[in-house]
């Protein structure tokens, strides 16, 4: 699966590869950065070329261009205090935009699932204000819930995919507190197919 092709957004044909994981990939909705896969067809993640220092998330053109990318969802993960939350309409459907936190991830796990045995339904845009940690925190805990990663390959991969970026308090700190705070849950099973579509190679 390739980002360069609009299209390749909604595959669910096979995950990503580990350099499409802490890549840099292009992004649908400008001014978006480090946009890259998590779980093809279900699971993406980014933040704000130069961040969001006013908070104020997704830009009206920029949920447009999601939607238009056949995105279903976005969530501003531990930030967003000024942002306008709300749905956007399309002419291929509707993108709704919610807030998240990575250190309650529940209702972020049970949206994936059912976005995942939803056929037809577009995928999930989490975003911070960088695109490095917290964004990253929820897909490194979605790589553990849905495709059977351990804790310690899911951190390791957050470390290399935050590209230096420094953490307050220390990085292995930082990870290992928002991972406290994550409970696998049984409930949320998958097909072995299923997960052969969606996980990365």
């Amino acid at each position: 699966m390739s980002l360069a092709h609009a299209e390749g957004y909604t595959a669910r044909d096979g995950g990503p590869s580990q350099s499409e994981l802490v890549g840099r990939g292009h992004s649908p909705a400008e001014g978006m950065a480090f946009f890259r896969p998590v779980l093809s067809g279900v699971l993406y993640r980014a933040g704000f070329s130069g961040g969001d220092k006013g908070r104020t998330g997704l830009s009206d053109a920029q949920r447009k261009a999601l939607c238009k990318a056949g995105f279903s969802s976005a969530r501003y993960i531990d930030f967003g205090k000024n942002t306008d939350y709300r749905s956007t309409s399309c002419d291929s459907g509707k993108m709704s935009y919610a807030p998240g936190k990575s250190t309650r991830p529940a209702d972020v796990m049970q949206e994936l699932h059912d976005i995942i045995k939803t056929p037809g339904r577009g995928p999930l845009v989490v975003h911070c204000m960088w695109g490095v940690h917290s964004s990253g925190a929820i897909s490194a805990m979605a790589l553990v819930q849905f495709c059977g990663w351990s804790e310690d390959r899911a951190k390791a991969y957050w470390n290399e995919a935050r590209n230096g970026a420094e953490c307050s308090d220390g990085c292995d700190a930082w990870i290992d507190h928002h991972f406290d705070t994550f409970d696998f849950n049984p409930s949320l099973t998958l097909t072995a197919a299923e997960m052969a579509a969606i996980c990365p190679k």
